[in-house]
């Protein structure tokens, strides 16, 4: 794939809150990402705003833009937040989750259910939903955090420029299979993700070009630039998503 990935780094001010920004440039306008925290972020692009995973702790929503599209990608409370999400609903607003998102939450008309292998154009942005699940991590019943089939991850397109936002998974085949990823967020946290040496491994399968580890908590991001010192064409960044 033929890609400039130029990209700015800022720190943006929402009334009392700061989050970092980079700028990635696509073929078609610029991609704004906001690092709001954990798993919550938010994209801009020709005009639209998306926001994944909007929860109440990481910022106070009626501060930030108003949503076009919502993606969720579980139903865990750290994921899923239906305070967040009422606050960032307009006239038109998308919203995609899973069947236990919507199980979970009074939604909005419009809401779309997509499953692993789903594709959806909403607003001029395609989605599509992958596989995001735990192998080898898991509650003391045995059961896994994140059930195969439960939870989704989502690849965004943005002109030329394709962004996974993995949701919580480990490296499962579905994500070290992956093709012509750009942008890549993997999680990375103990028990319920992956660690850095699951996050490298991955990303060496599928090799985006810009790689931000998130959902981290306490977890050394030192290790993981450390695993992936070698390779080239990945660049590792590290943004504020503990």
């Amino acid at each position: 794939m033929s890609l400039l990935l130029l990209t700015l780094s800022s720190t943006w001010l929402f009334s009392q809150e700061k989050f970092e920004k980079d700028i990635i440039k696509t073929n078609s306008g610029d991609l704004a990402i906001t690092f709001i925290g954990h798993a919550s972020l938010m994209f801009e692009y020709n005009g639209l705003v998306i926001h994944v995973d909007p929860v109440s702790q990481q910022a106070d929503y009626k501060k930030l833009p108003d949503a076009d599209l919502i993606l969720v990608t579980h139903e865990h409370g750290d994921h899923l937040d239906a305070a967040a999400i009422k606050e960032l609903l307009k006239d038109g607003t998308r919203i995609i989750m899973t069947q236990a998102c919507k199980n979970s939450v009074e939604t909005v008309p419009g809401t779309i259910v997509m499953k692993n292998g789903d594709e959806q154009k909403v607003k001029s942005i395609t989605v599509d939903a992958i596989p995001a699940y735990n192998i080898e991590h898991k509650r003391p019943n045995g059961e896994p955090f994140h059930p195969k089939g439960q939870g989704n991850g989502y690849i965004l397109t943005f002109g030329n420029v394709r962004v996974l936002v993995a949701g919580d998974t480990e490296n499962i085949p579905e994500i070290k299979n992956l093709k012509n990823i750009d942008v890549a967020f993997l999680p990375m946290n103990l028990p319920y993700t992956m660690t850095p040496e699951m996050v490298a491994d991955a990303a060496k399968a599928f090799q985006p070009k810009i790689l931000y580890p998130y959902h981290y908590g306490d977890t050394d991001t030192g290790k993981l630039l450390e695993l992936l010192k070698a390779e080239k064409g990945i660049e590792v960044r590290i943004r504020k998503l503990k």
